[in-house]
């Protein structure tokens, strides 16, 4: 983790008068407010940060900082989870205020700006009667999510957020200095709209829009089991894993362990709590659980989901998916980690796959986890720098051990600690996504510390200019 407390700021020595949107510099009043991510374990310095409201304050941006020479990065939600959407030295490109929503009722599709977070999205769709699956904690960025694929409790129902990305606007880099906005649909840029359904966000230019299927509004069931320590754990994450990924379709759940309670969240699309029961009764009958039931429409019921920790600062998690269940060994691991937690809400947290998520949509994806049985993450959560040294040991040695289960991570919870991270984010698509890096962005102007490389020979690095990007102590939360 770096430290700036004592940082000349100086200001940008380029004219920033190419720049359109609100440009927040160094040294002007609001530049600390603009400059903080969620995770605090990172304190990153930007020479500025463009806020942008439509999609030509992107393409400037771009082009000015191309003119210029000096490093840019893309930011949304804030929620970059190793702190990669802010470099030190550069320029921030910020699309939060891009909220932009036209919904076509007929061809039930609808464009949105790339801005939007989750909990804007559900409910702005809700209104109208429709719903794309999303994450489930709202503050996270849309954009980024479907970029990185995007799962939650509609998942199994209704296929990943990517899945349902029909076309993407996107700024691009546009000869030695310029930018250029290209529409990537089934018919035009295909390359481009396939890595942007689970390819990573930042890698091939800024997305400014997306255009989704809809899917009709139902009510839904959803409950939420509670079993007060850990002693029944181990017998829930057997029996879990063994039902969650081949339930019925409209079902999809997710176990979340902390330091002093184990929880069950499931979601029924379309169908009743009697019905949400049945299915879930393996689990239910397992000690004595506390459990609650809804019966609701989604948008309402998402509040409800959307129940993640307000109030922690530091974050480290990692990422794995999982084909094969977890034997005896690794569950006795995660038993035994989560028996020696550095904080309260430290945590491991599993979501089921199976369902919808094993069949791609028209045209493909770069999303390569099809045939996962569920999605995992152990991670730490904390507030006292002095449980920094502590909190990360921890959350890396957790993940460690869980690394022999496990077939691959997840770009959005990225493992930065990783080697093969390409291998592991990508699989065998990360040489078609390589082909579409040199097509659309061939002198590595999007790029950072975990970008689709241009060349085998250079696998990890990234192009930098000017003073910024050092490499430093990663840390990351849950999006």
């Amino acid at each position: 983790m770096s430290s700036h407390t004592d940082r000349e700021v100086k200001p940008l020595t380029a004219a920033t008068t190419m720049l359109t949107g609100d440009v927040v510099r160094a040294g002007d009043s609001g530049y600390e407010a603009a400059r903080v991510g969620w995770n605090r374990l990172y304190s990153r310095y930007p020479e500025a940060i463009v806020f942008c409201c439509d999609t030509q304050d992107v393409v400037h941006a771009v082009r000015w900082a191309r003119t210029e020479g000096i490093a840019l990065r893309a930011r949304s939600g804030r929620h970059s989870l190793e702190g990669w959407s802010s470099i030190d030295g550069g320029l921030v490109v910020d699309v939060s205020r891009m909220k932009s929503i036209v919904i076509d009722e007929t061809a039930r599709t609808a464009t949105v700006g790339t801005g939007l977070t989750q909990k804007e999205t559900v409910a702005a769709l809700g209104q109208r009667g429709f719903v794309v699956p999303t994450g489930s904690e709202g503050g996270v960025g849309l954009g980024g999510v479907i970029l990185g694929g995007g799962f939650g409790l509609l998942t199994r129902s209704m296929g990943l957020a990517c899945d349902n990305l029909l076309a993407a606007e996107v700024v691009v880099a546009d000869g030695s200095r310029s930018a250029k906005v290209v529409e990537a649909t089934e018919h035009s840029n295909s390359d481009l709209l396939w890595a942007c359904r689970g390819g990573g966000g930042g890698n091939f230019g800024i997305a400014t829009s997306y255009t989704l299927r809809l899917h009709e509004l139902s009510n839904v069931t959803f409950l939420v089991a509670r079993w007060t320590g850990h002693g029944e754990l181990g017998a829930l994450l057997r029996a879990w894993q063994r039902d969650a990924p081949v339930a019925d379709e409209r079902l999809t759940s997710a176990l979340e362990v902390d330091s002093t309670a184990v929880e069950l969240s499931a979601l029924l699309y379309g169908g009743s709590w009697r019905e949400l029961e049945d299915q879930l009764r393996p689990l239910l009958t397992i000690g004595d659980p506390d459990v609650t039931v809804t019966e609701d429409a989604w948008p309402t019921v998402y509040g409800d989901v959307d129940r993640g920790p307000d109030d922690v600062a530091l974050w480290k998690f990692y990422s794995h998916f999982v084909t094969q269940p977890f034997p005896d060994e690794a569950i006795d691991l995660i038993v035994h980690y989560m028996g020696n937690t550095p904080s309260p809400p430290s945590n491991f947290f599993c979501t089921s796959f199976g369902g919808a998520v094993r069949h791609a949509p028209p045209g493909g994806t770069a999303f390569p986890h099809r045939d996962a049985l569920f999605y995992c993450e152990p991670g730490a959560a904390w507030n006292d720098p002095a449980l920094n040294s502590t909190a990360l040991g921890w959350a890396a040695d957790f993940w460690r051990a869980l690394r022999p289960y496990g077939d691959g991570a997840y770009v959005n919870v990225p493992n930065a600690a990783a080697a093969d991270w390409e291998r592991e984010y990508y699989g065998a698509h990360r040489e078609r996504l390589r082909e579409v890096k040199a097509n659309y962005d061939p002198e590595n102007v999007f790029n950072f510390e975990q970008s689709v490389p241009l060349s085998p020979a250079d696998p990890s690095r990234v192009l930098r200019w000017g003073d910024g990007g050092q490499p430093e102590s990663q840390g990351q939360g849950r999006p």
